[in-house]
């Protein structure tokens, strides 16, 4: 197990089966205000920016079973990443369920995202499992350096989330 971050709060990265990620953080928020800035475009793009010097000037939601979703980040010398997927299954406050693709795939096949929120006495454990289509594609993304822009994404998160609350 990886424990990275910046704050007190740490990020965990494990690996529960051969081809799954799963990457944890707790948030001194509700729920309902994570769910919120992983689901709304406008919270979205203020924290899921990865390592400094990128913005998301695409950020598309249709949140609804079937409704897909598209990302696309920018950095300051005008390179570009996009990603988009599909919700396959949603439950308020508690669980998102969605397929992920990049553009320019970085791994092969397109994962499965399943996203879990737990509160306890007004802490969020947020839990990202990504199934991937191989164990090799798993192990490529682990060795890809990932975890210090999610890492650097769930700080700034954890720095939105108490304005959401007032």
């Amino acid at each position: 197990m990886t424990n990275l971050g910046t704050s007190k709060a740490t990020l965990q990265i494990t690996t529960p089966g051969d081809r799954e990620l799963a990457m944890t953080r707790v948030f001194d928020a509700p729920r309902r205000l994570v769910f919120d800035a992983l689901t709304k475009p406008e919270l979205v793009k203020r924290w899921l920016l990865g390592p400094p010097g990128w913005t998301m000037p695409v950020c598309e939601i249709d949140l609804k079973v079937g409704g897909a979703y598209r990302h696309v980040w920018r950095n300051t010398k005008g390179k570009e990443m996009g990603m988009r997927g599909v919700y396959r299954e949603i439950v308020p406050q508690e669980r998102l369920v969605c397929t992920e693709l990049f553009d320019e795939a970085w791994y092969p096949g397109e994962s499965l995202i399943t996203t879990t929120l737990v509160e306890r006495g007004g802490r969020t454990t947020l839990t990202s499992t990504i199934l991937y289509v191989s164990q090799e594609a798993r192990d490529g993304v682990l060795k890809s350096g990932m975890e210090s822009g999610v890492a650097v994404s769930y700080d700034r998160l954890a720095e939105l989330l108490p304005s959401l609350g007032a």
